[in-house]
């Protein structure tokens, strides 16, 4: 690993970050996590970031380490540090370090750490050739709503899609698509947008958040309610959402090919209107 990586106060070489073993994240997952993604070497999506870890770490009781102001403050200096121009920034907040016990401890300093990932966000190969995915069972526990960074369930998940082809995994619950391992899910049918509606079965992707309510400005419809797989095998189009890769058109499920195999129109209106969006934000000249 290399760079600076952001612990507990301090700006230190990759090699030398580390925490204690007694840290409640290193023993229990005792935790919540945040990738927020950087265009032009600006943090976008900013407001629904700051809200969302808000949210995971007011389900858990762990206290914010810094004011917000502070938190965005030290992830823009971790940019600058790295020299990052496109990717994402990875951050997460642990409960501290404490003596082993399952309760919480009534007294302890969370552990806050940052870390940059370059990545083609913009101009990734995948928003032309698309992407497959493979359905996997839904292992995970019942609050899903919460980024905790206990990830297993997703990790196992990951590598069962992963050594059957597949990009992403699409997670099933009672014969319904929950969501993506690492990112959301929707289909297209007769130009209207499906996807899970919010609740503690999903994570409030920010992504989700954001496409829905571009979609909205551009007259397009959208239906959030649960979908089956077999409905998503029917569907027009398909694609999913991510922080490291905003938009992505799905073009295979379990080796059944979508609509005709490539990136749908609705799916790439929807990628540009992101894009757009992500370049106003952080000040960037849109390509011509």
């Amino acid at each position: 690993m290399e760079g600076v990586v952001f612990i507990n106060d301090k700006f230190v070489p990759a090699k030398e970050a580390k925490v204690s073993v007694f840290d409640r994240g290193f023993l229990f997952g005792d935790g919540v996590y945040e990738v927020v993604p950087v265009v032009n070497s600006t943090i976008v999506d900013k407001a629904p970031f700051l809200q969302r870890l808000e949210h995971s770490l007011e389900a858990v009781g762990i206290r914010w380490p810094h004011s917000k102001e502070r938190y965005v403050a030290i992830l823009e200096d971790l940019i600058c540090r790295n020299d990052l121009n496109e990717g994402g920034v990875y951050t997460q907040v642990t409960r501290g370090v404490a003596p082993r016990d399952f309760a919480y401890p009534k007294s302890t300093s969370p552990t806050c750490m940052a870390f940059t990932m370059a990545k083609d966000i913009l101009n990734t190969p995948f928003a032309k050739s698309g992407v497959s995915v493979v359905t996997v069972e839904d292992i995970r526990w019942k609050r899903r709503d919460v980024k905790s960074i206990a990830l297993l369930g997703q990790c196992i998940a990951k590598q069962e899609a992963y050594e059957k082809g597949g990009y992403e995994g699409w997670m099933v619950e009672d014969g319904f698509v929950t969501e993506g391992t690492s990112s959301s899910a929707y289909i297209i049918k007769n130009n209207k947008i499906i996807t899970r509606p919010l609740s503690t079965a999903i994570l409030p992707g920010i992504r989700r958040k954001c496409l829905l309510q571009l979609a909205a400005t551009n007259n397009i419809a959208i239906e959030e309610r649960l979908f089956t797989v077999a409905e998503a095998l029917d569907a027009d189009e398909a694609l999913l959402s991510s922080a490291t890769c905003l938009v992505l058109p799905v073009v295979e499920i379990d080796g059944h090919v979508i609509g005709d195999g490539k990136a749908g129109e609705m799916t790439k209106r929807l990628r540009n209107f992101y894009i757009q969006m992500v370049l106003k934000e952080s000040g960037s000249v849109p390509a011509k």
